[in-house]
Parts: structure tokens; C-alpha cells; sequence
């Protein structure tokens, strides 16, 4: 057991997280219409229908979305990076 904590540390866990998170948010803000797209088909499997009511807007706000999470992702990984060295 302590073999795999030494292999999988805590923040190497935010490390992997935060490199998932900056890829998942440039993607969001390179591709918001897909995005959109594929929040719309999740949600009619859950048996919902959305539709934004501005499209321009909805596109925007994705965008804000997808640097925000990539800039919080970044920021993750620097203050673990930092804290290991």
C-alpha cells in the first residue's frame, strides 16, 4: 500500500487534474459551438431540451467559460509545481 502512495502522490492527482482541465478548457474556448452542441445532446438524454435564447451570447459565455477554467487549471498546477520543488 505505501508503494502506490508513493507512486500516485496527492499533487501528482492535481498535477494530472490540472493538465486535464487546461486541455478540457481550451477546447471549450477553441470549439464553443461543439460545446454547445454536446451540452444540448446530454441534456436530452437526461430527457431536457435547452436552447439558448442568443446564440451570440451563449458562444461568449463559453468562451469566458473555457479561458476561465483554463487559467483556474493553470494556476493549480503551478501553485503544486511550485509547493513540490
Amino acid at each position: 500500500m505505501q508503494a502506490i502512495a508513493r507512486i500516485i502522490n496527492i499533487p501528482h492527482i492535481f498535477i494530472l487534474l490540472s493538465i486535464v482541465g487546461i486541455i478540457i478548457g481550451l477546447f471549450v474556448f477553441f470549439r464553443p459551438e461543439l460545446t454547445i452542441e454536446i451540452q444540448k445532446k446530454f441534456y436530452e438524454k437526461i430527457n431536457w431540451r435547452i436552447e439558448p435564447i442568443s446564440m451570440q451570447k451563449e458562444i461568449r459565455n463559453t468562451k469566458i467559460m473555457g479561458i476561465f477554467l483554463a487559467g483556474v487549471s493553470i494556476l493549480t498546477m503551478a501553485f503544486f509545481l511550485i509547493n513540490i520543488i
